[in-house]
């Protein structure tokens, strides 16, 4: 008897949804050049040893690298790493204005990773949870999970937050932000993206 309640105990979290799936993400960057990117400043991106380098271009204009392709509710993720100067840059979302803070926010004067800047609203969330696990010196990385109009992040795979914005767009392409008025430095690497259904 013990032989057939032992096998079944293991197939629980299978039968009642314990186990679940994650996304399957798939590259939105191969490491050798910005093939599926646009982008308006060159010298804000160089490429290389699989390496996508951020830094602002010599007038310090900044810029916007986004996807060609445009997406609805998905899941992105991405590896940074801190460079050098005043790090301020983000992951647009479906637009170029809400979008999910990397490094320092010009406004709130701290670092707010992981969180999200919403024009004309600021910074709607304030939770300090990315800052116990924020490798300055290393790599990170972050998740974006966006549904309808519900953002949740996870950085080094702990969650940090969710939040419901009324002003996102519902469809539209995503983007990295090397930001205007910054000396700055970022690299990132293994970008990757799974569409939701």
């Amino acid at each position: 008897m013990k032989s057939l309640v032992y096998p079944i105990f293991l197939l629980f979290p299978f039968l009642f949804g314990g186990c679940s799936e994650e996304p399957d993400l798939k590259p939105l960057f191969n490491g050798k050049d910005l093939t599926g990117w646009t982008y308006s400043e060159e010298a804000c991106w160089e490429v290389k040893d699989g390496i996508l380098h951020a830094r602002n271009d010599p007038e310090q204009k900044g810029d916007i690298l986004l996807t060609v392709g445009e997406y609805t509710d998905f899941v992105f993720q991405v590896d940074f790493r801190f460079g050098e100067g005043r790090i301020d840059s983000g992951i647009f979302i479906r637009d170029t204005k809400e979008q999910i803070q990397i490094g320092d926010s010009g406004l709130m004067k701290r670092d707010m990773t992981a969180l999200p800047y919403i024009p004309g609203k600021g910074y709607p969330v304030q939770v300090e949870t990315a800052q116990s696990v924020l490798n300055r010196e290393g790599w990170n990385t972050l998740k974006v999970k966006v549904t309808g109009n519900r953002t949740t992040t996870w950085l080094n795979g702990t969650e940090i937050m969710t939040y419901e914005s009324d002003t996102i767009v519902p469809s539209g392409p995503i983007g990295l932000q090397v930001h205007p008025n910054r000396q700055m430095t970022l690299d990132f690497r293994n970008i990757l993206l799974a569409e939701l259904p």
